[in-house]
């Protein structure tokens, strides 16, 4: 009883983690009105995915969510890899991977035709990081992927001592 009690809470941290992550770049987004970039938009992907894990687990019955609660290894996993993606970009080491994050091709040779190339909505170049913190050099794609780092990592401390736990009642 106390294993399924533990991996609930577990799965509520997770889903809380990712609505957390969600909602600070919902704030940014929306209050601080910073536009992302289409790199930050498929960052978020990730945590919407950790909620639904998170969701899982707390709404399967007893100990049967917690198998699920393995996904969110390679979801976080994901989320690193993808700040770091990112984190390149912005520090120039490579191109980005995803074509939205370009200039916009303006064709044409009169200007209705050129503004008729335009694209509807402005985009922010993937390589221009957004600071949060004024004094602290850690781009938001970077938080990102520490945080993410960090959510794993207190996965992993939970993971080692469930088993641990086990391991003492079994003998």
């Amino acid at each position: 009883m106390r294993s399924a009690f533990s991996t609930r809470k577990m799965g509520l941290f997770l889903a809380l983690a990712g609505a957390l992550a969600l909602g600070v770049v919902w704030w940014v987004e929306h209050v601080l009105h910073i536009m992302p970039c289409e790199l930050c938009l498929v960052e978020r992907w990730p945590w919407r995915i950790l909620i639904v894990i998170g969701v899982i687990d707390v709404l399967l019955p007893g100990a049967a969510g917690g198998p699920v609660l393995w996904l969110c290894v390679p979801t976080l996993l994901a989320s690193v890899g993808l700040a770091f993606c990112h984190a390149g970009v912005e520090w120039g080491w490579w191109p980005s991977p995803l074509p939205g994050c370009h200039a916009p091709h303006i064709t044409g040779i009169t200007m209705a035709e050129r503004l008729a190339s335009m694209p509807l909505l402005p985009s922010k170049p993937c390589d221009a990081p957004t600071y949060l913190v004024p004094d602290l050099p850690l781009s938001m794609s970077v938080m990102g992927g520490l945080y993410a780092a960090a959510v794993l990592g207190v996965f992993a401390i939970w993971r080692y001592r469930l088993s641990r736990t086990a391991r003492r009642i079994f003998y």
